[in-house]
């Protein structure tokens, strides 16, 4: 796992929504805005699953995820990848649930998918465009 940047995790708490990419097993694409992410740590994100169904169906075939995010006030923008546990119950889907629920108590709260980071490149264009930054 690698830990995100300050400046990954401002650019990635201005966003609002979030794009998220997965893919099928056999590596069809599909990408969504989520509207309730979260920075765990350093190293780990919450995405609260409300109304998935592809993303979902993907996520269970190929835990992978990539997440990108953009400041148009510092022209920063950064793609995240991660490995993703999804879970419907224990302490990690209690606490994302909570935290739905104290933003929109009508909201399902299906499951809870924690995303532990594992690159992070430059997403902005130019010279260092697609550069590994961590």
């Amino acid at each position: 796992m690698v830990k995100m940047p300050a400046d990954v995790k401002e650019t990635l708490e201005k966003q609002k929504p979030v794009p998220i990419a997965t893919a099928s097993k056999s590596g069809v694409p599909n990408v969504v805005f989520v509207g309730l992410l979260k920075i765990i740590d350093d190293e780990t994100l919450m995405i609260a699953d409300n109304f998935f169904y592809k993303t979902a169906q993907n996520l269970e075939e190929n835990p992978k995820i990539s997440i990108l995010c953009y400041n148009g006030e510092t022209k920063k923008s950064f793609q995240i990848k991660g490995t993703v546990t999804v879970s419907k119950e224990g302490v990690d889907y209690e606490a994302m649930k909570s935290w739905v629920h104290g933003v929109n108590n009508k909201l399902p709260a299906k499951a809870c998918a924690m995303v532990k980071v594992t690159e992070i490149y430059n997403a902005m264009w130019g010279p260092s465009a697609g550069k590994q930054i961590a």
